[in-house]
C-alpha cells in the first residue's frame, strides 16, 4: 500500500460509513481520522508531520507573506504541504491538518463524481473545523473548558495552541450547553494611527439548545465583533487599565432578571504591558461555571457597568 493510497482509503471509508462526505460533520471526519492515523499517539508537530507523510504528502517550512499560513501543491507526482518557517508548533500542526483536509476534497470527487465539492470559503472553514477537532478532541477538551471555568488563558497554558483556535473550539464544544460569548482582543493596526491598539481579532459564542429560554436575546456593545476596539469602563477596558482581571457580576440588560449577564475579562501582560485580553460572558444564572476562573484570577469586582444596555447594530447569532 502506498502512502498516497492511505488518504484515498480514508476518504473511501467516509463514503462507506456515512454514505457521502456531506453527511459527516467535520467533527466526525476528525474522529475517524484520529482513530486511524493517530490512535493513541500524542498530537504534536512531529506526529502530525508523520501523519502527512502517511497521507502521501511531504512537509516543508517556507518563508511566506504575512497573510499566508500555508498551502499544498503537487510536485513531481507527490503532494507537498508548506507551512511558515517562523510559525509556532501549534500553527504548524494546524496548517498541516488544514491542508490535509483540503486534499481530501478532490479525492471525494474522484470517488464519487456526483459529490458536490465545497467552494473555496466553505472548504477553508471546513478545514479549520477539521484541524481543530483533530487537535482538540471534543469531550476531553470540553471537560477542560469547564474545569478551567471557561478560562481561555488557562487553556492556552494547558494546550499551547493559539488563542484563536482555542476560543473558536470553545464555542463549538459549548454549543448546546449554555449561552456563551467570548472575545479575544489583540494589538492591531488602527486606521489613521501609527500606534497599534487592542481590538477584537476573534469572537465565538454558543447557545443552550436544551432550554432555549436560557439564552440571551438582544444586542449589546458588550458583544463586540472583529475590529472593535476596547471600550473604556467595560470589563475589558478596566482589565487593560488596571492590568488585572475584572468581573461584572450582574449586568442588567432589561427588567427581566433571567436576561442578566456576568462578564469576566483577563489581560495578558508582557513586561507589564497588556498585549492581549480575553472576555467571557454568560447568563448570570449560569455564572457558577466561571468559578474556577474566578478562583484562579481573583478578579476585581466592578460596581457598575453603565454601557450594558447600549444597543449595537449587530447581534449574537
Amino acid at each position: 500500500m502506498t502512502s498516497a493510497s492511505n488518504l484515498h482509503l480514508f476518504c473511501l471509508s467516509i463514503f462507506k460509513t456515512y454514505g457521502s462526505p456531506d453527511m459527516a460533520s467535520e467533527e466526525q471526519k476528525a474522529d475517524e481520522f484520529r482513530s486511524i492515523f493517530l490512535q493513541d499517539l500524542p498530537v504534536n508537530a512531529t506526529t502530525v508531520r508523520a501523519v502527512a507523510l502517511a497521507c502521501g504528502a511531504n512537509t516543508w517550512a517556507r518563508r511566506m507573506p504575512k497573510n499566508l499560513r500555508g498551502y499544498h501543491e503537487m510536485v513531481d507526482g507527490r503532494m507537498s504541504i508548506y507551512y511558515r518557517d517562523d510559525d509556532c508548533a501549534s500553527g504548524v500542526e494546524n496548517t498541516i491538518l488544514h491542508e490535509i483536509r483540503e486534499m481530501m476534497e478532490p479525492i471525494f470527487v474522484e470517488l464519487s463524481p456526483s459529490y458536490q465539492p465545497l467552494r473555496t470559503i466553505a472548504l477553508h472553514q471546513a478545514a479549520n473545523r477539521f484541524a481543530a477537532a483533530v487537535l482538540l478532541p471534543r469531550e476531553p477538551f470540553r471537560e477542560k473548558v469547564y474545569e478551567t471555568g471557561l478560562d481561555l488563558i488557562a487553556l492556552r497554558e494547558l494546550y499551547r495552541k493559539s488563542y484563536t483556535q482555542l476560543l473558536i473550539r470553545m464555542g463549538e464544544v459549548l454549543q448546546g450547553d449554555l449561552f456563551f460569548y467570548g472575545a479575544l482582543y489583540e494589538l492591531a493596526p488602527q486606521p489613521n494611527s501609527l500606534e497599534p491598539r487592542l481590538a477584537v481579532t476573534c469572537w465565538a459564542h454558543s447557545v443552550n439548545e436544551r432550554d432555549p429560554w436560557a439564552n440571551f436575546e438582544g444586542s449589546l456593545s458588550l458583544f463586540a465583533r472583529r475590529g472593535h476596539p476596547v471600550v473604556p469602563h467595560t470589563p475589558v477596558g478596566e482589565a487593560v487599565r488596571q492590568r488585572r482581571s475584572q468581573i461584572a457580576e450582574r449586568i442588567r440588560t432589561s427588567e427581566e432578571a433571567e436576561n442578566d449577564l456576568t462578564a469576566i475579562a483577563q489581560p495578558v501582560l508582557l513586561e507589564e504591558e497588556v498585549i492581549k485580553a480575553a472576555l467571557v460572558v454568560v447568563l448570570h444564572q449560569d455564572s457558577e461555571v466561571l468559578l474556577p476562573q474566578i478562583t484562579r484570577t481573583r478578579p476585581t469586582c466592578m460596581e457598575a457597568f453603565p454601557r450594558a444596555c447600549e444597543v449595537d447594530k449587530e447581534s449574537v447569532g
